[in-house]
């Protein structure tokens, strides 16, 4: 079966005919919201297998939508993953490979080259935010009203703490995580890049963070109700610093260890506060005219012992399955099945490609788009078809290449190398590469000419690398 992988050049309007109809006759096009958590392991989820927490909002949109099982982040870390997410394109393309330095002192971020979902879509009329974490860059050139959104309440950096000021242990429940690679950063008082910023001024948010975005989200949809609108929400829960209100700590009476107790009492809050944004998307009359997604930027940090991916092999920061692989809804009623899961293999990349289409928007031509416009692969009668036959990941030494059911991992550090058949061997247990030479050369050859349409060099070089355990094996990583 011939399976359409690549999204270039300008989207045809006939290819969405049958899907725009309904907005035809509101006179406007859909309105666009992407939910993104951080660092929400593929199996965090109650619907994903999680039994120690209780997710009814965030899984509700399986209910009225479509859940996937089969969909992969950009990268297996934050920033790089973002942009790729942002751009619909790998961000491998245009150098964006590594993490940029959090604290401005080198002037790296996105390029002003690449076009983000916000001007794409603020140039077709939408009103547009970003409410949560950005970190795409810090400092002049780089602020989210340089790409493409009208408002912004965010913070630069990769985290930020969950309050104002030291915590308050009367009201929250935190523990430190020594052994996780930013503990430190985590638990020091908000500064600089993890201030929380409205445009450009920094402000006092003296809430429990994952509430104060759910708040000014339902605030932007009300205000742009009348639409069309793009909201592009970005939780940074549950990344640590492992901080929580405390009646969410003593909601978790299953679980006995104080760090995943915690852990998964962020993960209520979160679908909380994911619930309080569903619940104005449906007071403000929209609900039918508003395209949700929902997923996470990489796979969760097994590293910080307070989620392991299972039954998936490794986590972020690494390329198996348990550090690509994440929770993924779409959710848009009376245009795609719903109440389905689905085996499908999507990608984060599809976003922008799926929103390009619904908004009718032109694509620049002088580049390639990773992502596939989806609407036509969830319709009832579609969800057997295969968006993608191939998927690539780079970062410095550390790759994957999954060519139809075949999965390549290579990390040229620790001269390793893996070949795993996922249609059999999801969990990554039996490296077939020495048992299958002949596949083995034809995914590296794939792997090798794939490479060459990538930006051969970084636009900046690694600031260090990071070893994580998976498996009782050490996996080095470049930061």
């Amino acid at each position: 079966m011939k399976r359409k992988y690549l999204l270039t050049g300008v989207l045809s309007a006939a290819m969405l005919c049958s899907f725009t109809d309904t907005t035809t006759a509101q006179h406007r096009p859909p309105n666009v919201i992407v939910i993104l958590a951080d660092d929400l392991g593929y199996s965090d989820l109650q619907a994903y297998g999680n039994t120690k927490v209780h997710t009814p909002n965030i899984d509700g949109l399986g209910k009225s939508g479509i859940r996937f099982t089969t969909a992969y982040s950009a990268a297996p870390i934050c920033s790089p993953s973002r942009a790729g997410l942002i751009t619909g394109r790998s961000q491998v393309r245009f150098g964006y490979e590594f993490m940029p330095d959090g604290n401005g002192a080198a002037q790296n971020g996105l390029p002003a080259s690449e076009l983000t979902l916000a001007q794409l879509l603020h140039d077709k009329g939408y009103a547009t935010g970003i409410v949560g974490k950005w970190h795409l860059g810090t400092g002049e050139g780089f602020y989210p009203d340089q790409k493409g959104f009208d408002y912004s309440y965010y913070f630069q950096a990769g985290l930020s703490p969950y309050t104002e000021g030291e915590l308050d242990t009367s009201r929250y429940v935190g523990i430190r995580a020594p052994w996780a690679l930013t503990d430190k950063i985590a638990w020091t008082p908000r500064k600089g890049a993890t201030a929380i910023r409205e445009g450009r001024e920094i402000v006092k948010d003296t809430s429990y963070l994952t509430f104060s975005l759910a708040n000014k989200a339902a605030k932007f949809i009300q205000q742009h109700k009348d639409g069309p609108f793009f909201l592009y929400l970005t939780f940074n829960a549950p990344h640590d610093p492992f901080q929580v209100p405390k009646a969410y700590y003593n909601k978790v009476t299953t679980e006995k260890d104080s760090l995943k107790r915690i852990y998964y009492g962020m993960i209520e809050a979160l679908d909380d506060a994911v619930g309080q944004v569903l619940q104005q998307v449906k007071a403000a009359g929209v609900e039918n005219n508003t395209i949700i997604f929902f997923t996470s930027d990489n796979g969760g940090a097994s590293y910080t012992r307070a989620t392991d991916n299972y039954p998936l092999r490794g986590g972020k920061c690494t390329h198996f399955e348990g550090g690509l692989s994440v929770p993924f809804y779409v959710r848009y009623p009376g245009h795609i099945a719903s109440g389905t899961t689905s085996a499908q293999e999507i990608s984060s990349f599809d976003i922008f490609a799926t929103a390009a289409a619904l908004s009718d928007a032109k694509l620049p031509a002088d580049r390639t788009y990773d992502g596939v416009n989806l609407l036509p692969y969830l319709q009832k009668g579609s969800l057997g078809k295969h968006p993608h036959e191939k998927f690539f990941w780079r970062s410095g030494f550390s790759k994957a290449y999954r060519s139809g059911n075949w999965k390549l991992i290579v990390n040229e550090h620790d001269k390793k190398q893996w070949l795993f058949d996922l249609s059999k061997d999801r969990a990554e247990k039996n490296d077939l590469s020495t048992k299958q030479p002949g596949v083995l050369k034809q995914l590296q050859e794939e792997l090798r000419k794939y490479e060459e349409t990538q930006l051969h060099h970084p636009l900046w070089e690694s600031r260090y690398n990071t070893t994580v355990e998976v498996r009782g094996e050490e996996y080095t990583f470049p930061i």
